[in-house]
């Protein structure tokens, strides 16, 4: 990994800013932050031909590199967030997967020391409040109703950390639990559900306000039960999640949620696991056996996908080249709306002065050639 320079003129790239793309811009990098202006001697990088975009944000992300979030060592964990970042995910949420509530509660405390030392972002907790009936790659034996107690529980373990609770809030005890992490500050999503339209925007109306990877663990959209596809959809408070893997969703499906919620209120995730940017195999998610396949994962009992393997340089590619979105809408879905909703988009989300040297270049053709973290080059776009 390279040295940090004191002060580096990153100049001739397209840069994407909050205002727009500038032709042949730069940006300023002192130290780890990006400057308003740069010394005389500022060293310059040439990136003529090159997009520089600000590196990106995952708020929901279950491990990569071999290494699981919810089960791994700290090592193992660094481990998955060092693949991410290869990637140009710059900050990440670590995601855990239904298990025993103590479980959780212990995995809290290891996960929240890597939040207190900079390298998370903060916790989700996915599971065990969900649905049995979109249960997806989730025990069934081991889900419970979202008791707000229980959930307080594991609120209180990640000591301030956790920034996510994804809950089927037309369970016993969901509306009350909403209401408990919004006065905390912590996100209610509504995931892994089997709620209708009407549970759905009772939900909302409590708090709630991101859709857990929209369509995926969910009833479908109907003609006479729209179901909670359309109410996430259009209530202008929620974000909703996207997979864009080709897998998780068709081509149809993300172009509506673009059209129906628009860019500013969509969030690229991964929604990866452990063989993110590692590769096919036998892998465990919490207790369940996994099968990838051609970059697919599978539950070995019952064929449910288990997760993904994708990186967001790879969603973003795809975003672009294959969906035809447009590039400033996926920069504002894959950094700034998720560094908003996890209340760091004062440090990160978008290339402006005063936030972390956080960035990521990609070439002409939206392939990724370089990522800078906190001013340090990740991997250089450039050849030694």
């Amino acid at each position: 990994m390279a040295g940090r320079a004191d002060s580096t003129v990153l100049a001739g790239a397209r840069v994407v800013l909050p205002t727009g793309t500038v032709e042949n811009g730069r940006v300023i990098v002192e130290g780890s932050r990006i400057a308003g202006a740069a010394p005389e001697d500022a060293r310059t990088v040439d990136l003529s031909g090159h997009w520089l975009v600000p590196g990106f944000v995952d708020m929901h992300n279950h491990g990569g590199g071999g290494a699981s979030f919810t089960s791994g060592t700290v090592d193992e964990v660094l481990t998955g967030i060092r693949t991410h970042r290869e990637h140009g995910t710059t900050t990440l949420v670590a995601s855990t997967v239904t298990g025993e509530l103590d479980f959780l509660a212990q995995r809290a405390g290891v996960l929240s020391e890597l939040v207190e030392q900079g390298d998370l972002a903060g916790i989700h907790f996915e599971g065990p409040f969900i649905s049995p009936c979109r249960k997806g790659a989730h025990s069934e034996d081991l889900l419970r109703h979202p008791d707000p107690a229980e959930v307080r529980k594991l609120m209180d373990a990640a000591r301030g950390t956790a920034r996510m609770f994804t809950l089927a809030t037309e369970l016993p005890g969901g509306i009350e639990s909403v209401r408990l992490l919004a006065e905390h500050g912590v996100i209610a999503a509504i995931g892994h559900t089997d709620a209708t339209y009407e549970q759905t925007v009772a939900a909302i109306d409590a708090g709630a306000t991101v859709a857990t990877h929209l369509y995926n663990a969910m009833p479908p959209l109907a003609h006479r039960a729209p179901g909670p596809i359309a109410a996430l959809l259009e209530d202008e408070r929620v974000t909703v999640e996207l997979i864009n893997d080709g897998t998780h969703l068709h081509p149809a499906a993300l172009e509506l949620a673009y059209h129906h919620a628009g860019a500013g209120r969509v969030a690229l995730i991964t929604d990866a696991m452990d063989a993110a940017g590692f590769g096919d195999g036998r892998y465990q998610l919490g207790p369940l056996a996994v099968e990838v396949k051609d970059g697919v994962a599978r539950l070995v009992e019952g064929n449910s996908i288990a997760g993904s393997t994708l990186t967001l340089d790879t969603a973003f590619h795809r975003a672009v080249t294959v969906d035809r979105i447009p590039v400033e809408d996926v920069v504002q879905s894959i950094s700034a709306n998720p560094a908003r909703l996890l209340g760091v988009y004062d440090r990160v989300g978008s290339l402006e002065p005063g936030k972390d040297a956080d960035l990521v270049v990609l070439d002409a053709d939206f392939t990724l050639k370089g990522v800078m973290r906190k001013g340090e080059w990740i991997s250089k776009p450039w050849s030694d």
